[in-house]
Parts: C-alpha cells; structure tokens; sequence
C-alpha cells in the first residue's frame, strides 16, 4: 500500500466515522418520511380564533387530568363550565361546554390537526338546536 493511498483510506474511514456518528444521533424517520415527535397537550396553549365570527378560544393551561384553563371571547368574555382535553393515540380531542350569557348547554367538540394547527370539530348551538361545522386557527 502506497502513502497515497494509506492517506486516501484513514479520510475515507474517518468521512464515514463522522457521518455514522452523527447518524446515529438523528431519530430513526417514520414511514411517511416525517421525523417521531411526542407531543403533549400542551401544544393546545395559547389563543384560537375562529374566522367566521371572531370569536376566540384563549387557552392558558393544561392540567394532568386533562382539565383546560380556558375562556370564551363573543366578544365579550364567558367562562367554560367544562373545558377537557382527552387524548386517543396521537390525537387531542377537546371539548368545552358553556352555560352562560346565552348558551347554555352549547359545547364545542374540537380534533387538534397538527398538520394545519388548527382545532376542528363541531359546535352544538344548545338554544336553536343546530350543529355547524367549524374551526379555530391559531393567532
């Protein structure tokens, strides 16, 4: 073996050291090609305005039981008399009840899309018995 290529073979063994070392620091990919993320409710924090009214969902906290700190903005503000995360596999199902100003019995059941970030679902509208579709998008 030449000097040359003694060289050529300790750069080549440490280009594949350095690259497998920091491969094997990179989470494995799933599938599809996105990378495993572990998500906790707490990507829920925060305000989401809903674009066909303006009404407004401020999220400010996520207790382990599931239980929201959160409040109603139409505009004026009211309080959830239940506001609940639940989580089923990797999806955060939240739903939030009103019994005030108005709406009492009206509930939201909203789906986290990550994808989008949006919540997305249904709001039952208790006094005129109506179901609409809708949706929040983060502000």
């Amino acid at each position: 073996m030449t000097s040359h290529s003694f060289g050529r073979t300790i750069t080549v063994a440490l280009t594949l050291a350095f690259h497998g070392a920091a491969y094997s620091q990179t989470p494995p990919s799933r599938a599809d090609g996105a990378m495993p993320t572990k998500v906790s409710a707490e990507v829920l924090k925060g305000t989401w305005i809903r674009p066909d009214g303006g009404y407004r969902i401020v999220i400010d906290g996520v207790a382990p039981d599931g239980k929201l700190d959160a409040m109603y903005f139409n505009p004026t503000r009211l309080p959830f008399a239940k506001a609940q995360v639940s989580q089923d596999g990797g999806t955060f199902r939240v739903f939030l009840e009103l019994q005030a100003g108005g709406y009492a019995g009206s509930t939201y059941d909203l789906l986290y899309e990550p994808a989008t970030n949006r919540l997305k679902g249904t709001y039952y509208q208790a006094v005129a018995r109506q179901k609409f579709d809708v949706f929040f998008v983060r502000k």
